[in-house]
């Protein structure tokens, strides 16, 4: 798969290196439980993998059910959902899901985002149709040119990669479009309850009510969401790499600004890193900045693993979802329904910090 398709799982933290230097590490939201994950692994009991196998089903119901629909929020959650599932009954698989979400009316750049990785060969990313449709309609997100740029860095075509680095600039916004998407499946779970097999005997954090069922099939269908690989552009607009072209460092500082009010976490994170770069006077600024993001996701990861075992949280969580809103919105929103400060309190852990 190309670099650009360096989508982001739900367990992982950013880790890139720049020049010597690592931008903050921004963990992502906390592993489900491992019974309720896929596929079954070989140490659970045999209640555990029976309602692993009811949760799958479950997810393979959503799917039948919401394909009826003509909406293309809810096509593209049942296009997501079916992803896992070989030998789909035809029209069920995600390639005839997307591609009707696609023309449904009303559809947006969210649909077509989701097709950017439709690739039969390697060759084929990204998907040539979506992607001529993303920079036709979508030239105003910077995340677009940032899939251009990680193809070019992967061509090794340094021209190209300056002209996406510049478009990217130039672009005001960047989405990466997860919280459509997460919109999307989520909607699609409310039109099915879980039965009670997808429950009966959890323990030990695993889902125990519906919508923490529900919370569960979404995070999991969505964490290999298509993300642009942002090493490449650390690496173009890291210090050395600038120093004697002035237009590429206001360029990267542009940039840099767009990201840091982006859609995620880590599209944050790497705009602090390179603007703490580019410009030390506002290090300890953009360092703190950092610490507070750190703590953000932090402290959102743990109200995620809660939702499996509190309805109240996990259906307070699934109607913030619904909406459609950025990653990084759904997480600020989140902590303050929560009442949780989003500034870092004093003596809490640097960004980066590995320690617990």
């Amino acid at each position: 798969m190309h670099r650009f398709l360096a989508s982001v799982l739900v367990t992982n933290l950013l880790v890139v290196t720049a020049a010597g230097a690592a931008p903050p590490q921004v963990e992502r939201a906390p592993p489900p439980s491992p019974a309720a994950t896929s596929p079954t692994p070989t140490k659970l009991s045999a209640a555990d993998q029976k309602r692993v196998a009811a949760i799958q089903q479950y997810q393979h119901d959503l799917v039948n059910v919401v394909a009826l629909r003509a909406d293309p929020d809810y096509l593209l959650g049942a296009a997501i959902l079916a992803k896992p599932f070989q030998n789909q009954t035809p029209g069920l698989d995600f390639g005839a899901l997307i591609e009707r979400a696609a023309t449904a009316t009303g559809a947006g750049p969210a649909v077509e985002w989701a097709r950017l990785g439709e690739c039969k060969t390697k060759a084929d990313c990204p998907n040539a149709e979506a992607f001529k449709y993303l920079k036709k309609n979508a030239a105003d997100n910077a995340a677009v040119w940032l899939v251009e740029l990680d193809v070019a860095a992967q061509n090794k075509d340094e021209k190209a990669e300056r002209a996406a680095l510049k478009k990217a600039a130039d672009a005001p916004v960047y989405d990466d479009y997860y919280g459509k998407a997460l919109a999307g499946v989520a909607k699609a779970a409310a039109v099915l309850p879980p039965l009670a097999d997808t429950t009966d005997g959890a323990h030990d954090g695993q889902p125990d009510n519906q919508d923490g069922v529900r919370v569960l099939v979404a995070i999991n269908a969505t964490q290999t969401h298509i993300r642009p690989d942002l090493r490449p552009v650390i690496e173009l607009c890291a210090r050395d790499a600038v120093a004697k072209d002035k237009s590429v460092r206001q360029a990267c500082l542009k940039l840099a600004n767009t990201l840091q009010w982006g859609s995620s976490p880590v599209a944050r994170a790497v705009g602090l890193h390179i603007q703490g770069d580019l410009k030390p006077a506002d290090k300890a600024q953009d360092d703190e900045a950092s610490r507070n993001l750190a703590w953000q996701v932090h402290q959102y990861s743990g109200l995620l693993q809660r939702a499996l075992t509190d309805s109240s949280l996990a259906s307070q969580w699934l109607t913030t979802a619904r909406t459609g809103g950025t990653e990084l919105s759904l997480i600020l929103a989140t902590l303050r329904d929560n009442n949780i400060p989003v500034d870092a309190p004093a003596g809490a852990a640097p960004a980066g910090s590995t320690g617990n």
